[in-house]
């Protein structure tokens, strides 16, 4: 298996898990007032991100259609109606979708493309399945501590 095949496997077990979280949500904790960054937050700033990262450099980032600045940044207060569950399952299959795309052009050795990481693509790659599963799992733990939904381990991507 190539590196490329692994990378992209990896990427799409952990969006599935992020998937997984989302989809089995419930509406009471989807923008539950008590959580100082709501559900669907955490969700698309780890879609953002991945999105952001997929691509060669920041100048080559398009946002998605229905982008909103500051929910992508944790941390900053805001106003306004939340993304739906069905418009983090949209962004999310774009974010697959541009796992199999840019994956398979993945130069390992080529720089981040991004300034603030200081880092090779490879380890970009790294760093942003890791970022999607630390969110992935902060999701994963609220619904089994506030609502008793269990979300399965997928180890690895389809073929």
């Amino acid at each position: 298996m190539s590196l490329q095949a692994v990378v992209r496997s990896q990427y799409l077990a952990a969006l599935e898990m992020l998937k997984l979280s989302v989809e089995r949500c419930p509406a009471s904790l989807w923008n539950h007032p008590d959580d100082p960054t709501p559900f669907w937050r955490v969700a698309y700033h780890a879609l953002f991100y991945t999105h952001l990262y997929l691509q060669a450099t920041e100048a080559d980032f398009r946002p998605w259609e229905k982008h909103w600045e500051k929910a992508a940044r944790l941390g900053t207060p805001l106003a306004g109606e939340p993304y739906s569950l069905e418009d983090i399952l949209v962004y999310l299959a774009i974010c697959q979708q541009q796992v199999d795309a840019r994956t398979a052009q993945l130069d390992p050795e080529a720089a981040s493309g991004f300034y603030w990481l200081p880092f090779d693509k490879l380890e970009l790659q790294f760093y942003t399945i890791r970022h999607i599963q630390q969110h992935a799992g902060e999701l994963m733990e609220r619904l089994g501590s506030r609502a008793g939904i269990e979300v399965d381990w997928v180890g690895r991507g389809p073929a």
